[in-house]
């Protein structure tokens, strides 16, 4: 139970700790569809804040695929009222039903809106990681959210995956292949990302991010992390979908598989030499704010974050 706490408060933290706040207050909440590719669209948040009443609970993406067959979606949202709203979003472009529903991960911004689609016969899909996860956290982010709205994200009931991916699956959804690639936990434990070949689009949730630096958590792993990153570069997407922020491309994770390479080599040098994080954070900053600080929203906010839990993971 202490776990499952830890895990909702650091989370919640975090992402206030990664955006800023006065998006949300900014924020005009439309939910209305970017068409990305002939039949990809992407619902972005305008949000990137804590869950609040000014929000609603509306943090992250969802995105979605047309197929023949039915509508494929990416992320359902962190609540059922928002699901309800990203279902409607989905019936302004097509009629067909979602028949497949993919959660990236276990935070509860991505997939609580799965009670939106219990009624459309949607297959629920997500690693036995990520499902593991969200069963221990079991009502508390639901709680902890109508806490943080003040009751906006309503009463959600629990829908969680019944459909276990393995790594490297493959499917074919409506005539759509889909290949799903797992991160070995690079931002959480059970991250799945969901790559269409033929299109060269990738659906990268929480590992991915755009004009943000990619969002490390204390149970996420610094290494995986890079190896996803240049993982994705190599398969040269031409599209990149993230779970907070608006579409990007190959080089913005290139980017960004550098900056995490870099910082986690001068972390570990100064480690082994028996440095203190503060001495290592100089150094960091050093070395790589001029570089990199022009390049992100938050690297000020974020730099020292980083030091310190990377720190952690190798004391």
């Amino acid at each position: 139970m202490l776990k499952t706490f830890k895990r909702i408060i650091t989370f919640t933290c975090l992402i206030g700790s990664t955006f800023s706040s006065a998006w949300a207050e900014n924020a005009i909440f439309d939910f209305s569809v970017t068409p990305i590719a002939d039949n990809v669209y992407s619902i972005v948040s305008p949000s990137f804040g804590l869950p609040t009443p000014e929000n609603k609970g509306w943090n992250s993406n969802s995105h979605f695929v047309v197929t023949d067959k039915g509508v494929l979606l990416f992320d359902t949202g962190s609540s059922e009222i928002i699901g309800n709203e990203i279902k409607k979003a989905i019936k302004s472009v097509t009629q067909k039903p979602v028949r497949w529903v993919v959660n990236s991960h276990s935070h509860a911004d991505h997939w609580l809106g799965n009670a939106g689609f219990s009624d459309t016969g949607a297959e629920f899909i997500a690693s036995e990681q990520a499902l593991r996860v969200m069963k221990e956290d079991g009502q508390g982010p639901v709680d902890a959210f109508s806490r943080m709205t003040k009751g906006a994200t309503g009463s959600t009931h629990i829908v969680y995956p019944t459909l276990l991916l393995t790594q490297g699956e493959k499917r074919n959804f409506g005539g759509v292949d889909v290949e799903f690639i797992f991160s070995n936990d690079a931002h959480s434990p059970g991250d799945v990302l969901m790559w269409l070949p033929k299109q060269k689009i990738i659906f990268g949730g929480d590992v991915l991010s755009s004009q943000w630096m990619p969002i490390l958590t204390y149970h996420g792993d610094v290494p995986h992390l890079i190896d996803t990153l240049y993982s994705v570069v190599k398969l040269q997407p031409d599209i990149v979908l993230t779970g907070h922020g608006e579409a990007t491309t190959a080089k913005s994770i290139k980017r960004d598989a550098d900056l995490v390479s870099g910082v986690w080599k001068l972390v570990k040098e100064g480690y082994e030499e028996h440095k203190k994080p503060d001495e290592i954070m100089l150094n960091v900053s050093e070395k790589l704010g001029p570089i990199y600080r022009p390049l992100y929203n938050n690297f000020d906010s974020e730099i020292k974050r980083y030091v310190e839990l990377m720190y952690k993971r190798l004391q």
